[in-house]
């Protein structure tokens, strides 16, 4: 007996909506790298970790908001016509979940960035400091070593 079919996969409408939802809800490192480098307005990128988090490394570009101030500060902070996207730590953290549900129930279009600051960084992507920006060498088990995107 299969270990994968035992449970059947969905039939397609399912499927169709299930990973259309995802998208909805989700976008990755990848993704939001490239938006930040073109420019791309109508997104705005929080890291809701806290503040010694954010001195530690933080994403160049990302707006240092802590969940418990969401509600408090995003309307001075964040437009309420962009499409925000919350990062925490990483896989193993909800930070970003809890943090995506706030500026939800503010109203906001919202997207969580999967993986979090720490695939932001295992690929290699711009980490800010005080001390100023700088990349960690790309994480072979993560993105392609080139440089040149995955392009999945």
């Amino acid at each position: 007996m299969s270990a994968v079919t035992s449970t059947p996969a969905a039939d397609n409408a399912a499927a169709l909506a299930h990973f259309a939802a995802r998208l909805a809800f989700e976008t990755d490192v990848s993704d939001v790298a490239a938006d930040l480098a073109a420019k791309v307005p109508g997104v705005v990128v929080i890291d809701s970790r806290s503040l010694e988090s954010w001195n530690q490394g933080h994403i160049d570009g990302a707006v240092h908001l802590p969940t418990a101030e969401i509600a408090a500060r995003a309307a001075d902070l964040v437009p309420g016509d962009v499409t925000v996207v919350t990062y925490c730590w990483g896989p193993g953290c909800n930070g970003a979940t809890r943090a995506a549900l706030e500026f939800a129930k503010l109203g906001y279009r919202v997207k969580e960035m999967i993986g979090g600051f720490e695939y932001w960084a295992r690929e290699g992507f711009p980490v800010a400091t005080a001390g100023g920006v700088t990349r960690n060498p790309i994480d072979p088990l993560t993105a392609p070593v080139s440089g040149i995107a995955c392009a999945c």
